[in-house]
């Protein structure tokens, strides 16, 4: 079979203008970068959102392994074959990330023969989103900095800055730096650190926001740091908030592109599941509910922290309601949870298959806790065997939800007919009943024991020292009664990355809570989650090349 990258490159993407017409956005309210992508304006938006929704749907993911879940593939397939049994439909995902695109976990377009195009730009460059929230989020950094520089009026503790500057790539050289150094006319020196861009808040803002006159008041309510008199600082203290407004003022109107089978993808914003709430914007799922009779959008990582941040941040945020959701699986990931090392998947093991079930079934139990119906969608792998493909369909029968085999990363959207008429099936039949798992106005510890024991499977939560004396000050800020966005780690249910399956008996330990004021949620970190990824030892950028006629090649 070809690689990704060259099955993406023997497609012509269709001009991005007939994709919008059939979805009945004018040229007029395009802005093309180049023939098959473009952003949609904000006059065209307003102008469908009194128009009903469409059908809602979710594809989420058993917890991730290192053989590979495909949620992003199989959501692409899924469009394509809504296609194929004539229904109009609209994917709404994430944008990639450079880090682990030079890294080692690669890009997000999609795979095989459910892809996303461009594949090289969207994976690149693509239409300057995450440069512009990179400035944006810069341009605060040196604001603030030049502000302690020229007499610091408002008397921030340079000690107790929280805000930290980013890139959008993997550089673990600048998770803790110092600045200002070289004399008095460079600076106030400081210690101060990196993150990647896709874990600022100004990613999470710009994914949550309504409209530009929300992002301005948003990026105004970003907690920088505090006085010397433990008073709060805030971005529109310092009067930046405009003109990093400004920055976005383009990054905020939703990108249109295709799959590979010319199904409509709008393609906006990407935070990371595992230290952020891990959604495409808001807007462009709204977008996409008014252009189509069904969006198919995802959610980052597993469902214990993509889905349930999707479910309690963004659509009690944003008002959304979904219909149905879709949970991949696969054989080898599932085996990889029974105890199987990752060099053995491709061996037939019921008994390891039989016992990394239970991670499924803990997150079919959880969804259902949303009161969503869940259909199972098995990504299948040229080494899964009759007799594993069978236990796995006869366990999802006898938890009682429906279940399909995709087979889009090998057949494109006719290997996903199947999984998108059970979906159609559950979305018409009218059985979601949505909820959110907590009420926001709840104390903060009252919300982190109904996350850690309904969704992590956990007996307790352990707050350390740093963690209580972060509270007492979000209390007296008046900042409790805002939604949980736990950063944990995405390779286990629990906060022990090693605890594969369905762990039990283990407590949940948060060692700090971080606002994020401007995004809407109270940040609680678990474990050790690192905000700036590090480069692998043979990253994937030393496959990458270009040839002198432009053509990329090793991307995948």
């Amino acid at each position: 079979m070809k690689s990704d990258i060259e099955i993406a490159q023997s497609v012509t993407p269709r001009p991005i203008a007939e994709i919008a017409e059939e979805l009945g956005i004018p040229y007029a309210d395009l802005v093309p970068y180049g023939h098959d992508k473009a952003k949609v304006t904000e006059a065209f938006m307003r102008s469908v959102q009194d128009k009903p929704n469409g059908k809602l749907i979710l594809v989420t993911a058993i917890n991730p392994t290192p053989a590979g879940e495909g949620k992003t593939t199989t959501s692409v397939g899924l469009g394509q074959a809504m296609q194929k049994i004539g229904k109009k439909a609209v994917c709404a995902l994430r944008e990639p990330s450079l880090g682990p695109v030079f890294g080692i976990k690669g890009g997000a377009a999609g795979g095989g023969y459910a892809q996303v195009i461009p594949m090289e730009d969207i994976n690149l460059h693509f239409t300057g989103d995450m440069h512009a929230i990179t400035a944006a989020n810069n341009l605060l950094c040196a604001v603030l900095d030049n502000h302690l520089q020229q007499g610091n009026a408002l008397s921030i503790d340079p000690r107790r800055v929280l805000l930290k500057r980013c890139l959008d790539m993997n550089d673990r050289a600048l998770r803790n730096i110092v600045v200002g150094m070289g004399g008095p006319v460079h600076g106030v020196p400081r210690e101060d650190s990196f993150q990647i861009t896709v874990a600022s808040e100004v990613m999470a803002i710009l994914c949550l926001a309504e409209d530009l006159t929300d992002l301005k008041r948003r990026l105004g309510d970003i907690l920088v740091g505090f006085t010397y008199h433990d008073e709060p600082v805030y971005a529109r203290d310092l009067g930046v908030e405009g003109a990093m407004a400004a920055l976005l003022k383009d990054a905020i109107q939703p990108n249109l592109v295709q799959t590979l089978e010319h199904t409509p993808v709008i393609m906006h914003g990407g935070p990371f599941a595992n230290i952020a709430h891990g959604c495409n914007s808001v807007r462009a799922t709204k977008l996409a509910l008014k252009l189509a009779d069904y969006t198919i959008t995802e959610a980052g990582f597993g469902a214990d922290l993509g889905a349930e941040k999707f479910l309690d941040i963004k659509c009690r945020a944003a008002g959304l309601k979904p219909d149905c959701v879709v949970l991949v699986a696969t054989v080898r990931a599932l085996k990889y949870n029974g105890g199987v090392p990752k060099d053995q998947l491709s061996e037939e093991n019921l008994d390891a298959l039989r016992a990394g079930l239970c991670n499924l079934g803990a997150h079919l139990s959880n969804l259902k806790k949303f009161g969503l119906p869940v259909v199972v969608a098995v990504n299948r792998f040229h080494t899964d065997t009759d007799a594993e493909l069978r236990l796995l369909t006869e366990y999802c029968e006898a938890e009682g939800s429906p279940v399909a085999l995709a087979e889009v990363f090998a057949k494109g959207g006719e290997g996903g007919v199947a999984l998108a008429k059970k979906v159609v099936e559950i979305c018409d039949s009218g059985k979601a009943d949505f909820h959110t798992l907590y009420d926001e106005k709840l104390p903060l510890k009252e919300k982190m024991d109904i996350l850690a024991r309904e969704i992590y499977g956990a007996d307790e939560v352990i707050y350390t020292a740093a963690a209580e004396k972060a509270l007492k000050k979000i209390q007296s800020m008046g900042m409790e009664q805002l939604p949980v966005c736990v950063a944990k780690t995405q390779y286990s249910l629990s906060d022990d990355p090693t605890l594969l399956g369905r762990p039990t008996g283990f407590a949940i330990t948060v060692r700090d809570i971080r606002v994020s004021a401007g995004a809407g949620f109270l940040v609680v970190l678990t474990g050790d989650i690192m905000t700036m990824p590090g480069l692998p030892k043979q990253p994937a950028a030393l496959s990458i090349d270009i040839a002198p006629d432009g053509k990329i090649t090793g991307l995948f």
